[in-house]
């Protein structure tokens, strides 16, 4: 059986933030993708694409733009983007109004991958699945969970996605 290919895009969000001791703040230098893909023993058929390194609360039109564009035009039927937590919906949506026929599963993390109490791991093995299992269409998956995009929210108070329904 030939296994297809999953595209993997890297938009950043808390996933992929170092912590500055000397600062207390966060920052970016390079995505994690790649130890956490080989902490996970993960042997899926991948083609990983770092597209930016930002936090989803700074993510414009313009990177939206742009996450589209690349979603498009990779010839993979399936695809899961690490994005931020704060805005994985506005973007899940402006992918979705694009009707592409594709399965496209966006993931994130509540707590740095670094700080090693991190959500990231499972979410990107759920992820991962969910984009092989599930039909053409946008999703969330967090926390075990996969969300259509339009029937989910990010419940700040309790510090997980949930649906609205």
């Amino acid at each position: 059986m030939n296994e297809s290919k999953i595209k993997v895009f890297v938009t950043g969000g808390t996933f992929d933030k170092e912590y500055n001791e000397l600062n207390g703040t966060l920052y970016f230098k390079h995505t994690h993708i790649h130890e956490m893909l080989e902490l996970g023993r993960c042997r899926l058929n991948l083609e990983i694409e770092t597209l930016m390194m930002v936090d989803s609360l700074s993510m414009g039109d313009h990177e939206r733009e742009y996450i589209i564009k690349k979603c498009k035009k990779t010839p993979h039927e399936q695809i899961v983007i690490t994005h931020g937590t704060d805005t994985m919906v506005k973007t899940a949506k402006c992918i979705a109004n694009e009707k592409l026929d594709k399965t496209i599963v966006m993931t994130g993390a509540m707590i740095p991958y670094k700080f090693g109490s991190s959500d990231g791991l499972f979410n990107l093995g759920s992820a991962l699945s969910f984009a092989q299992t599930l039909p053409s269409g946008v999703y969330i998956a967090m926390n075990g969970f996969y969300f259509l995009w339009n029937n989910v929210q990010k419940n700040k108070k309790i510090g997980r996605f949930e649906t609205i329904n």
